[in-house]
C-alpha cells in the first residue's frame, strides 16, 4: 500500500472568452479578489477558433489566459469552476453570457480544465463538474488530444503554456510548495 501525501500545489490558469472589453478591468478585480494577484495575464487574442459562442456572447470575442501568483491544491478545481459559473452569471446581461470563465491546473506534467460537460475521456469530480487533461507535457514540449480545444492544440498556445510551465515551476520552488 502507498503512502498517502498531500497533493502538490498548481497554478490556476484561467481561460477568457470576453465580449465586453470595457467590463474586463472589473472581472479581473473580481477574480484577484477571491484568487488572489494574477501574476501574467496575455491576450487579447482574436477568437477566431470556432463560432460556438458567437449566437451568446456576440463577436468580436477576445481570449486571454491569466495565470495567478497564488499556487493552489488541485482538488479544489470543481469549487473554482462553480465560483466562475456564478461569476459568468453575475456579469451576463439580458440572459447571455459576456465572458466565458475555463479554469484549469497548471503543473509540471500537464493542464487540466475543469468543465460541466461530460465526455467519455472526462473524470468526475464533485457537485457536478469534470476533469480533463487537456494539454500533457512530455518531450520538452506539450502535446495535444484529439479532443483537446482547437485554440489550445495551436503551436501559439501550447508555446505559451510552456512559458506559464516555467514560470509556475520557479514560483513553486520560490513558495516551497
Amino acid at each position: 500500500m502507498g503512502n498517502i501525501t498531500e497533493f502538490e500545489k498548481t497554478a490556476l490558469v484561467m481561460g477568457i472568452l470576453s465580449s465586453c472589453p470595457e467590463r474586463f478591468d472589473s472581472l479581473c478585480e473580481r477574480l484577484q479578489s477571491r484568487y488572489g494577484r494574477i501574476y501574467r495575464l496575455e491576450g487579447p487574442f482574436s477568437f477566431t477558433f470556432t463560432h460556438y459562442y458567437d449566437e451568446e456572447m456576440g463577436i468580436p470575442i477576445d481570449r486571454y489566459f491569466a495565470m495567478f501568483e497564488r499556487l493552489v491544491d488541485p482538488a479544489a478545481l470543481s469549487d473554482i469552476k462553480h465560483e466562475t459559473n456564478e461569476l459568468e452569471a453575475e456579469f451576463a446581461r439580458d440572459g447571455k453570457r459576456i465572458f466565458n470563465l475555463d479554469p484549469g491546473i497548471l503543473s509540471a506534467g500537464n493542464f487540466i480544465l475543469a468543465t460541466t460537460k461530460n465526455r467519455s475521456h472526462r473524470v468526475p469530480l464533485q457537485k457536478g463538474m469534470y476533469a480533463e487533461v487537456t494539454l500533457l507535457y512530455m518531450n520538452k514540449s506539450f502535446q495535444s488530444f484529439a479532443w483537446t480545444y482547437a485554440d489550445y492544440r495551436s503551436e501559439q498556445f501550447k508555446e505559451l503554456f510552456k512559458d506559464l510551465r516555467r514560470e509556475y515551476l520557479e514560483l513553486l520552488k520560490r513558495t516551497g510548495s
